[in-house]
């Protein structure tokens, strides 16, 4: 699929990107009801939804499907994307697409979910949105089950029997070429004072790194902090940490 030029009759080598001030002015104009502008802004980033099949080329499914159902989350992105955040679209964009893609992945399964189980998810699901927009946070599966007058179980294996296993390399979102995964966010709340590099005895590869590569990894292994939060912490951007962590580790593996 990689490897395809055209899909859906498109010419992916023709696509066009748009540049971040052509984006913002687009945007604008879509918010004031352009359509010729949203037609076109639909254009300038279908090259996002390629970008984000391609993480499915392992499922065997037709590309030229997959590239719809992106289009579809693409269409949604837009539609409600607020221009008012300070938020890259290609951020926000990215786990709506996944999302779209997923969500198709799951109803064409061949396990198969009962429709009552998957009509009571969707309710769920439904309910959900609809309480965090009202109470501006997300709502507690016990405030969901009494929203549908359901019992708390029925509430919880339902929304459970929709959800796809996921894998910790799968990325929350881009930006530009670096990405954020779900790894990134995990906290390890049950790491002991041990220290892991003692015990795994690295301890001359861990000496040759700099200063800043032995507190993020530290920051990151140690005390099981989130790259968002290492970066808060040492007051950089989580796209650096990123990078130093990865160039860390890989010196480590070479020093190995």
């Amino acid at each position: 699929m990689t490897n395809r030029v055209e899909i859906c009759g498109v010419n992916t080598s023709e696509l066009k990107v748009l540049t971040g001030a052509e984006k913002e002015d687009l945007l604008k104009k879509i918010k004031d009801g352009d359509m010729k502008a949203r037609d076109e802004f639909i254009q300038g980033n279908l090259k996002l939804v390629l970008s984000v099949i391609k993480r499915f080329s392992n499922r065997g499914e037709n590309p030229d499907d997959l590239f719809q159902i992106g289009c579809i989350g693409l269409i949604k992105a837009i539609d409600n994307f607020d221009i008012s955040q300070n938020v890259k679209f290609s951020t926000y964009a990215v786990p709506m697409i996944i999302g779209e893609i997923r969500r198709y992945l799951r109803d064409n399964n061949s396990v198969r979910v009962s429709r009552s189980m998957r009509d009571t998810a969707y309710r769920a699901l439904f309910v959900k949105e609809k309480l965090q927009k009202e109470n501006q946070k997300e709502p507690t599966v016990e405030e969901i089950a009494k929203e549908l007058d359901l019992p708390r179980k029925d509430v919880v294996i339902a929304m459970e029997a929709i959800v796809d296993p996921v894998s910790l390399f799968d990325p929350v979102y881009n930006d530009d070429n670096d990405s954020l995964y779900i790894m990134d966010q995990i906290h390890d709340k049950t790491s002991s004072d041990t220290s892991w590099i003692e015990e795994i005895s690295i301890k001359q590869a861990i000496d040759a790194l700099s200063d800043r590569e032995k507190n993020i990894l530290s920051l990151r292994f140690y005390r099981g902090k989130t790259q968002m939060e290492v970066a808060k912490e040492i007051g950089i951007s989580q796209a650096q940490v990123s990078r130093l962590e990865k160039n860390a580790l890989t010196q480590i593996k070479n020093y190995l």
